[in-house]
């Protein structure tokens, strides 16, 4: 038959070669060889580790942000708030808001929870009141309704705000309701149309639930949680009629989004 060098030449001039199996690395095509590179095990674990380097990067730089602002919270903290971290995590944050002078909230301690997504700066902190506070714009659950809590196209969180500019923001809320888009409809009503009735009420809460003096003197067990705590009834019957009118247009503007 000859050299396998002839054979080679023989079936590639009439397209045919004899039924041998090709050398390892070529795989054959009809009448002809290709060479074969398999891919190895290195350069697989080089793909997979590309993939995970933009997500090890952001890690970085929101651990690198965070180190940033509770350091600058912490030795330049804005006015009449306080802040720390809870159990030395990075992520779950506890903050404390003075309330402001000439307000309801007067000489009131209210303590605020924050916890920071993964996604951050590209997603807002989730913020609430662990202090009950009379507020239209405040829920039962400690929830805040403000535009910048929330992504937009109904919010107006960027990247460029940070946690320090929440709480103030949550500071002005409290001394500056907005009860055109509340959450606790009731409350909006007897903010809008008897303004006397909801500093009364708004005072005996801070009071109760946010004075240092009382505070002070309750035992864990003792401690009211925001979810507990119950609204004092409005004394018209049509400013009930009107929260009720209200309460549904107000709670899917802020928690739906």
């Amino acid at each position: 038959m000859g050299t396998s060098a002839q054979r080679l030449r023989v079936g590639l001039a009439g397209c045919w070669a004899p039924r041998e199996v090709p050398p390892l690395g070529f795989a054959r095509l009809g009448c002809h060889s290709r060479p074969t590179f398999p891919l190895a095990p290195s350069s697989r674990s080089f793909v997979c580790g590309a993939a995970a380097r933009p997500r090890l990067r952001g890690t970085m730089q929101r651990t690198s942000r965070l180190k940033r602002e509770l350091h600058l919270l912490t030795t330049e903290p804005p006015p009449g708030i306080m802040f720390w971290q809870n159990k030395n995590r990075m992520d779950d944050l506890r903050a404390q808001i003075l309330g402001g002078a000439n307000t309801p909230y007067d000489k009131g301690v209210f303590n605020l929870e924050v916890v920071v997504p993964e996604r951050y700066p590209f997603e807002p902190p989730k913020i609430r009141f662990l202090t009950p506070i009379y507020h239209p714009n405040i829920d039962s659950a400690g929830r805040i309704c403000l535009d910048v809590l929330r992504l937009p196209p109904k919010g107006a969180w960027r990247p460029s705000l940070n946690i320090s500019t929440l709480l103030t923001s949550i500071q002005l809320l409290m001394s500056e309701p907005n009860p055109d888009d509340p959450l606790m409809a009731d409350i909006s009503s007897e903010y809008k149309y008897n303004k006397e009735v909801f500093i009364r009420n708004a005072k005996q809460w801070t009071e109760k639930y946010a004075s240092q003096q009382n505070r002070a003197s309750k035992t864990p067990d003792e401690e009211v949680t925001q979810c507990e705590a119950s609204t004092p009834k409005e004394s018209a019957i049509s400013q009930k009629r009107k929260g009720n009118d209200m309460s549904r247009k107000g709670k899917k503007s802020c928690l739906d989004s």
